[in-house]
């Protein structure tokens, strides 16, 4: 088959790794296509895969979203008109379900949070299949007109079948200087620009302050853009690290002794791993946040002084998955019945 997808946030990079992998051993033929938005590109380059690069993101505001989605709609449909793609396959991407459905072209997505509503309202209603976590109820998804059997679900987190394979690089500790004798936090900021988080975070401000003057502390901070990564400097913490570009976040998580995060990938890659977190999310949680703060691998944080600031010993336990079977969900589109 040729298959499209489309590749429009850095958490999708990851996601799509081992199933093109699986792709290309079957036989398919895959181009991808991308946006301008966060480290996209470059975790794209860091994995060693080509896009066509169209469009970028809308930025903060409404209308400004709506003009990106606009322009990136036509775009895409010019690139895809005429490529006689079989499949196309998303993370979430509704400008590539709303086109291949505009095009003919049977299309399925796969997303882990249920709130963000506008997003889902457009691309599961397009898609052929959704794919989403056993973890979110199924009333949740009714509302987006997706049900059994366009709707498809699987056992436990996406990160444990992208992480299946994966195996910490120790020397990502070295190439950002961290001293291995002092407590290491990863800290992810929170999402800004996303309109399901629209109300900035006030506690993050504190948490780095609490976390920068720790002398036995080193924080990385890994932020989402890059006028985050100067606001950040500017504070200039001593005990506070942010690197230049995009960095292999997946060791430096497993091997960090703690993970803060206001949400997202970040959170549900640390559990995946193992490795204790800490969610400062300020909006809705969604139905795998629920689980695994249920099962106690997810802390909520609101007071800095909570952390438990010391070295992690012994090895983490993991659970890894065959992403077999996520492509499998996501093939399942070329044959809906």
């Amino acid at each position: 088959m040729r298959i499209w997808i489309d590749i429009s946030a850095p958490a999708h990079v990851l996601v799509f790794r081992p199933l093109i992998e699986l792709l290309h051993e079957r036989g398919d033929e895959t181009e991808l296509t991308t946006r301008d938005y966060a480290q996209t590109l470059e975790l794209l380059e860091r994995h060693g895969m080509e896009a066509e690069v169209i469009g970028r993101h809308g930025g903060r505001s409404r209308v400004g979203k709506a003009a990106s989605l606009a322009g990136r709609l036509r775009a895409l449909k010019r690139y895809a008109k005429g490529r006689a793609f079989d499949l196309a396959l998303a993370h979430g991407s509704h400008e590539l379900t709303v086109t291949a459905r505009r095009l003919g072209i049977a299309s399925a997505t796969t997303h882990d949070y249920e709130y963000a509503t506008l997003q889902h309202h457009l691309g599961d209603r397009a898609a052929t299949k959704v794919v989403v976590p056993e973890a979110i109820p199924l009333e949740r998804m009714a509302r987006f007109g997706v049900r059994p059997p366009k709707l498809l679900q699987y056992p436990g987190l996406k990160e444990e079948y992208y992480l299946h394979d994966f195996e910490p690089d120790p020397t990502v500790l070295d190439e950002l200087l961290v001293n291995r004798e002092r407590t290491l936090v990863v800290v992810r900021t929170p999402p800004d620009v996303s309109l399901y988080h629209r109300r900035s975070n006030p506690f993050f401000p504190k948490l780095l302050a609490h976390l920068g003057h720790q002398a036995d502390v080193h924080a990385i901070v890994l932020p989402r853009s890059p006028e985050q990564r100067e606001s950040v400097r500017e504070l200039s913490l001593p005990s506070v690290i942010v690197p230049d570009r995009a960095v292999d976040a997946q060791s430096l998580i497993a091997l960090a002794d703690l993970v803060v995060s206001a949400g997202g990938t970040m959170n549900r890659e640390a559990a995946a791993l193992g490795v204790p977190v800490y969610t400062t999310y300020g909006g809705r949680l969604g139905g795998v946040d629920e689980m695994l703060l249920r099962e106690g691998r997810l802390q909520p944080l609101t007071d800095p002084r909570a952390l438990v600031l010391e070295k992690r010993e012994g090895v983490s336990e993991r659970v890894r998955r065959d992403p077999k079977l996520m492509l499998d969900l996501l093939l399942s589109a070329a044959n809906p019945l």
